[in-house]
């Protein structure tokens, strides 16, 4: 299901096929590394659910096999109110079923390797991603981003192109201590980007259309995450790539950077941007991010 649009929000482009079949040659790139580690935190729970997705990838059209790593690990940096360095503490990860591709705190490790959510409540929270690949080193960094309740959720009566859309009115107070930025999870791989840019502080309401009617009792689950500006940025380029038919955490139709870079043989900590070789990067972002959910039952 593809989402139509949301008012006051992004409007995003609609690409439409062609009928005639051709032949595209394409070329075969190297293979990247594809990184799916976004952490959805409920601060109420008492763990943050650490799950790290790795595939790879030599082209846009071809298949994308999982991957097995040499190692992974997540070392989460605290600092106190004041903003002075407290202490590193290290999470290391394994793949949870061997050629799933799928890597969480390794429960055979002497101490355990889950990152208590009390650490984000207590300490600003910065984390660092180090990941080893076919002799390669990957590195991340990001930031605990925070988000807001979502006040309401409504059903509503309008229709956007078609007599069969559903409208869906979100309702949310944005933070005003802070600039903020958001990514709406509406569900079946529909996302939404947006910042406080012309609603900071206030309570906003906007109307999202899904293009199918629902059957009475159906629930739609609504997610609200934060977001810092570079995950904001990012998230808005995948949707827009994504919007004929993939989930923005597909492989995009094009290349989108995230903040996953390659920093094999860089001995200098503060150069990690892939400087003198622009072509070597994998896919994927890494974003610790507080997310609020919400149902809504169809009438």
């Amino acid at each position: 299901m593809r989402k139509i649009a949301a008012l006051l929000l992004l409007l995003l482009p609609f690409f439409q096929g062609c009928e005639d079949v051709i032949d595209a040659e394409t070329t075969t790139q190297p293979p990247k590394l594809n990184v799916e580690a976004l952490m959805r935190v409920d601060l109420g729970e008492d763990y943050v659910p650490v799950v790290v997705k790795v595939a790879e990838t030599s082209n846009f059209f071809g298949e994308i096999p999982v991957t097995e790593l040499e190692n992974i690990v997540i070392f989460t940096n605290l600092y106190d109110s004041q903003g002075d360095f407290v202490r590193t503490e290290f999470s290391y990860l394994y793949e949870e079923v061997p050629g799933s591709g799928i890597y969480v705190p390794d429960p055979n490790f002497t101490s355990d390797q889950r990152i208590p959510t009390f650490w984000l409540r207590d300490f600003r929270a910065e984390f660092e991603l180090y990941i080893t690949h076919k002799g390669r080193n990957y590195f991340a960094a990001t930031s605990f981003a925070p988000s807001v309740p979502i006040a309401n959720l409504r059903q509503g009566t309008r229709t956007l192109n078609d007599p069969d859309d559903t409208e869906v009115a979100v309702r949310f107070t944005d933070d005003p201590a802070r600039q903020n930025y958001y990514i709406f999870d509406f569900g079946f791989g529909n996302y939404l980007a947006s910042s406080d840019s012309f609603y900071q502080g206030r309570t906003f309401e906007f109307s999202y259309f899904y293009d199918q009617s629902f059957e009475s009792g159906t629930e739609l689950e609504i997610g609200l995450l934060g977001a810092d500006e570079q995950f904001y940025n990012y998230m808005a380029l995948l949707i827009e790539q994504s919007e004929s038919s993939l989930d923005p955490f597909q492989t995009p139709v094009a290349t989108v950077r995230g903040n996953i870079f390659d920093v094999t043989g860089i001995d200098n900590v503060e150069i990690t941007d892939n400087v003198g070789r622009p072509d070597s990067f994998p896919l994927g972002y890494f974003a610790v991010v507080e997310e609020f959910r919400q149902t809504l039952t169809i009438r």
